[in-house]
């Protein structure tokens, strides 16, 4: 399994690194599963909202290439700040687009906290519930997205999670459906991290 996150300039450090963890622990534990940090165009560093700089592995590639994703898994972060972060990017379009066209041509996404804002700007989220960070949930309702106050909510090809460690959950439960329940566990116990089970089916 191929993972892509893709990060930008204002993301939560945590929404993006915490998965990040996950899934570099499963190939550690023997899943056949791969993860990178992607940039939409080409960058040196990127810079999160608390102030890490971050090197990204590489380009997002377009979904037709040998190397795309068979999962994006999306961070949130800025939704509340003036033109920073995610709200930056759900205004200028191009990483929802790119979300978007990854999505069309069957790869999975996920989203952790505000994420989902950049998943709703991409049309994913259309007649599927969601939940992301609870100071945009009231957003994320206007946008007219059925909201599931869980940590963790699976719709199928479409998994979102709520605000920031949720994405630890969120990317657990993905190794849990990809692999099998002894890999998540595994990771689980190699990380030292108490799984809620807070999650919430709806397909």
């Amino acid at each position: 399994m191929r993972v892509h996150i893709p990060i930008f300039d204002g993301f939560d450090e945590l929404d993006a690194i915490g998965p990040y963890e996950v899934f570099r622990t499963a190939s550690n534990v023997g899943a056949d599963c791969d993860v990178s940090l992607v940039t939409l165009t080409e960058q040196d560093t990127v810079t999160a909202s608390k102030g890490l700089c971050v090197v990204p592995d590489g380009v997002f590639p377009p979904p037709s290439a040998a190397g795309a994703a068979d999962l994006l898994v999306v961070p949130g972060g800025g939704w509340n700040d003036d033109g920073g972060g995610v709200r930056r990017e759900v205004e200028a379009g191009d990483l929802p687009d790119a979300i978007r066209a990854h999505y069309e041509t069957g790869t999975e996404v996920a989203s952790v906290c505000t994420g989902a804002m950049l998943l709703e700007r991409a049309g994913v989220l259309e007649g599927r519930p969601a939940v992301t960070h609870r100071s945009a949930i009231a957003d994320l309702r206007a946008a007219g997205v059925e909201v599931v106050e869980r940590r963790v909510v699976d719709a199928g090809s479409v998994v979102t999670a709520g605000g920031i460690t949720s994405g630890i959950d969120l990317a657990l439960h993905l190794l849990k459906r990809a692999f099998d329940g002894e890999t998540a566990a595994a990771v689980a116990e190699e990380l030292e991290h108490d799984r809620t089970g807070d999650v919430a089916v709806v397909r």
